[in-house]
């Protein structure tokens, strides 16, 4: 043993790990985001997980809470300094088109799923360290409203394959917030959108206390906001009947309801509940133009949106001078996953993938095992060989506790057959290494 002393190994808050067997659960979600993706067309992307810092500053709020990177060791002129973990993925996404922009054909639809960074305090559905599953179409000068309809219903298709508990997509349009505010008379509306952003932290009244204190707005412009605030709806009429009511104009604000309208229409084939117009919902990120999404758990209320985006129209506007508006979704892969681990609302699958384990009955047919597991896997199944030769009763104690559905006996002689024993049933059989399947 070492004198060197001991590093007490627990795992960096924020920075989730799982046991192999939830391991294998999320990477079978991920395996399944991915088909869906790829269903509609959307094809894989992926950035480095670091950016000049130039990079990750050049849109968004998020920025202030970029990981920079510098060597510990770093030299006079290492430019390791002037690196960042990304954010996200959009902006990533933004750099990448612009860089490609020669090579790619547009409308271009990609899908991105990585880990990014956050240097944020870790709680319950907020981590240092998480995987996001994004869609983005981004086209020369206009994208096509279709696409705002076409990513929900991408959404919806994923979240109800994974069986994630009831949750609600809600919807809203920054044009449709900006003209009403213009409609007041409110001359800064993007510092009231970053206002109400904030509902869901601190409420209506302090909502409102943050109107009047520090945006400047009069008492009766704030409760207008907060009346625009607590529409929801499903129906496209329902909800410009309602603002209707509230007695502001603008043309920006009808841009906003038919953009808003369009969308809910498109979506109206899906189950009731599960998009919904929720004009409280501003996202604070500054790069969105238009539609705008937010998903929740229904019976979380009180935890993080699950999935968010929007439109925007100029992200890749500071890297290349041609107009390459886009519109984007992103599931919190790890928001969701993480809250349902917690719940007890994830089955662990086994520990090890392996369909079947191949006993090792003794040193002198070890190259008989090892053999009969390569015939095995050539046929495409995913074969573990125990390490030694040792006793029967703990190699079957071994392939149990790793959750492998079968054990293989190579013969213990010449002349003799294989047999494999199924571990679920008790029965165990004759079997034939070029035909057997688990």
């Amino acid at each position: 043993m070492s004198d060197a002393p001991i590093v007490k190994p627990v795992a960096i808050s924020g920075f989730p790990e799982w046991l192999p067997g939830v391991r294998a659960v999320e990477l079978a979600w991920l395996d399944r985001i991915r088909a869906t993706f790829e269903r509609y067309g959307f094809c894989s992307v992926e950035t480095p997980s670091v950016e000049s810092l130039d990079v990750l500053a050049a849109k968004g709020e998020t920025s202030q809470e970029v990981y920079a990177l510098r060597r510990l060791q770093a030299e006079p002129g290492d430019d390791s300094g002037r690196l960042g973990l990304h954010f996200d993925l959009t902006v990533p996404f933004a750099r990448y088109v612009a860089a490609h922009f020669n090579e790619l054909t547009f409308p271009f639809r990609r899908y991105q799923i990585q880990r990014v960074w956050r240097g944020e305090r870790p709680q319950e559905g907020r981590y240092r360290e998480f995987t996001q599953c994004d869609i983005d179409v981004i086209n020369v000068d206009s994208v096509p409203l279709y696409f705002d309809a076409e990513l929900p219903r991408i959404v919806h298709e994923v979240l109800t394959e994974l069986n994630v508990p009831a949750w609600t997509l809600n919807v809203n349009n920054r044009k449709l917030l900006q003209g009403f505010y213009e409609g007041l008379g409110i001359d800064d509306p993007v510092a009231v959108i970053r206002a109400a952003d904030k509902l869901d932290k601190i409420g209506p009244d302090g909502v409102a206390k943050v109107l009047v204190d520090q945006v400047g707005l009069t008492a009766a412009q704030a409760k207008s906001v907060l009346d625009l605030a607590a529409v929801k709806a499903s129906d496209s009429a329902a909800v410009a009947e309602a603002v209707g009511r509230l007695g502001v104009k603008s043309d920006l604000l009808t841009t906003g309801l038919d953009e808003l309208a369009f969308v809910l229409d498109e979506l109206a084939d899906l189950p009731v509940g599960s998009v919904v117009a929720d004009l409280s919902i501003a996202r604070g990120l500054d790069y969105y133009t238009g539609t705008v999404y937010e998903a929740k758990f229904v019976d979380w209320p009180g935890f993080g949106s699950i999935c968010s985006g929007g439109r925007y129209d100029d992200l890749a506007g500071s890297f290349i001078r041609r107009n390459l508006p886009g519109v984007g979704i992103s599931i919190g892969l790890t928001r969701i996953f993480a809250k349902l681990v917690a719940e007890g609302m994830i089955n662990p699958g086994p520990a090890s993938p392996a369909d079947v384990l191949v006993v090792i009955p003794s040193d002198e047919r070890r190259r008989v095992a090892v053999a009969t597991a390569g015939r095995l896997r050539a046929r495409g199944l995913k074969v573990e060989t125990y390490h030694q030769a040792d006793k029967l009763a703990k190699q079957l104690r071994y392939a149990n506790r790793k959750g492998i559905g079968a054990l293989w006996f190579p013969p213990f002689e010449d002349g003799k057959p294989h047999e494999v024993k199924n571990l679920a049933t008790g029965d165990q059989t004759e079997a034939d290494p070029d035909t057997w399947t688990p």
